[in-house]
């Protein structure tokens, strides 16, 4: 394998799916508190794009449910995605001023340097 550099980028866009109450708020996380690996093989094949993600959010932060949005164009850097931000820990959403259970949406781009 060779000594690529490789950057990780991480867009968190929020939304509610269905009708949401006036005072709902999605979760959110700490990107720099949250590390996804850069596959070995993906490195090796110089695989980049971004991969879009929405996430269920228990109201302790934990995530209930993830689903791929749109794909990288690379199964395993999607997977690589789910996987890793699957286990982060995320700040709940809220109803009516109460952590509560929330989608939100993640973009992670996979780019080499």
């Amino acid at each position: 394998m060779s000594n690529k550099k490789f950057a990780a980028v991480l867009f968190a866009s929020m939304f509610v799916t269905g009708f949401a109450a006036a005072a709902e708020t999605p979760a959110s996380f700490d990107p720099s508190k949250c590390k996804v690996e850069y596959p070995k093989a993906s490195l090796m094949n110089e695989e980049q794009g971004v991969t879009s993600m929405s996430f269920l959010v228990n109201a302790d932060g934990s995530v209930a449910d993830s689903k791929l949005e749109k794909s990288s164009g690379f199964k395993g850097l999607d997977k690589a995605a789910l996987k890793g931000l699957s286990s982060c820990k995320f700040k709940p959403g809220t109803k009516d001023g109460a952590p509560a259970q929330t989608w939100t949406k993640v973009d992670y781009a996979w780019k080499l340097d």
